[in-house]
């Protein structure tokens, strides 16, 4: 087990190293960059200046020199002008006896994430706090999602071809087929709307003195909906957190579930298991004793790729319920040409994917000793 897990953190690495250059490559192309030097200077830039904004901010090297000081293994860039020295490791212009004190090397593997051009803030910040808030939403939804999933699944599995399995299996490709942002709409229009809805969930905003923001402010939804997303993002409680939980957990749980009376139905009607039935086992030790286990195996790995899903499928929702979570800023990062956030939001995107495998191939051969490691 040792070594597999050794062999599989070598890929792990490797991988995520190929990936995250894929991913350094395509920001750091002209267009993208030339469009960073832009806002953050002038749009009227000439092609002159921007050359020059690029080189004077370390853009202007060769892409695999700008990855290493990225990753922190290549000593950052500094650039020395008439105002003083500038460069990756320091902050700011400062002289030069402060630009020899400062680091060598500042990638990530030394902490050092970057600063958002957006957000106006070390992307380490960002990217914490907004990982944060959806680890928050992934925690609940899975609180949801699974153990509702697994139940569905159980039950519609037991009884193969039942009025209560195919009952179930109809909800949960519903379910599996109604894509979030229709879903989430739906839930907003019929449990918060004064007008059109059971206003089950309150729609206004925290207090009577409260106003929108112009950042929240959408032209394409009617008011109602813009102060519950007003909530959603200023002050989540219960009333207006169980929404968006509830959607995201409603098109996971339909695969769960699928996938587990799938496995369910394999296993009962194994030989062993008819030996018990002939044996005189009850029917629920048979299930609990016996099939749920190996029943598990398959939607095990299922529940362990919902993590990648979570963290970036939850894009549409945050995006939709104004939730200022991972994916929201995946999606400011990417709207803004934000080059340090976006590279910082993708980094992480891949070590969740990695380790949730790894995880899952570690689990899968606990729940079924047969399983050789080759």
């Amino acid at each position: 087990m040792g070594s597999f897990i050794l062999r599989r953190t070598g890929m792990m690495i490797v991988t995520a190293l190929c990936l995250t250059f894929i991913v350094f490559f395509l920001t750091n192309l002209y267009p993208n960059l030339e469009k960073l030097a832009k806002t953050q200077g002038n749009f009227r830039m000439s092609d002159e200046a921007v050359a020059s904004w690029l080189d004077k901010n370390g853009y202007a090297q060769p892409t695999i020199v700008k990855y290493s000081q990225w990753l922190g293994v290549m000593p950052g860039w500094t650039r020395t002008s008439e105002d003083g020295v500038t460069g990756r490791c320091v902050l700011g212009t400062v002289s030069a006896a402060e630009a020899a004190q400062a680091p060598r090397f500042c990638g990530i593997l030394q902490g050092n994430w970057g600063y958002s051009t957006v957000f106006r803030d070390d992307v380490s910040n960002i990217v914490g706090k907004r990982l944060g808030l959806t680890g928050a939403l992934m925690f609940w939804v899975l609180i949801l999602m699974v153990p509702t999933a697994l139940l569905i699944g159980v039950l519609a599995g037991m009884r193969e071809g039942s009025v209560t399995d195919r009952s179930l299996s109809t909800v949960s490709i519903l379910t599996t087929a109604t894509p979030e942002y229709v879903s989430g709409v739906i839930f907003i229009a019929v449990f918060t709307s004064s007008t059109v809805g059971l206003k089950w969930f309150k729609g206004t905003a925290t207090s009577a003195t409260a106003k929108m923001p112009s950042d929240y402010s959408l032209a394409f939804v009617p008011e109602w909906a813009e102060a519950f997303w007003f909530r959603v993002a200023v002050a989540p409680t219960l009333e207006n957190f169980f929404l968006p939980v509830l959607t995201i957990a409603l098109y996971g749980m339909g695969y769960i579930s699928r996938m587990t009376r799938a496995s369910m139905t394999e296993v009962m009607t194994a030989q062993y298991i008819r030996t018990a039935r002939l044996k005189g086992v009850s029917f629920y030790n048979v299930v609990v004793k016996h099939a749920l286990r190996n029943a598990l195996i398959a939607p095990f790995t299922v529940i362990m790729l919902q993590f990648p899903w979570l963290l970036n499928g939850v894009v549409i929702v945050e995006t939709l319920f104004n939730y200022k979570g991972f994916g929201w800023a995946l999606v400011q990062a990417a709207s803004n040409n934000d080059i340090e956030l976006l590279l910082a939001v993708s980094v992480v995107s891949v070590v969740v994917v990695l380790v949730t495998q790894l995880i899952s191939d570690i689990g899968y051969v606990y729940l079924n000793p047969r399983i050789r490691i080759s």
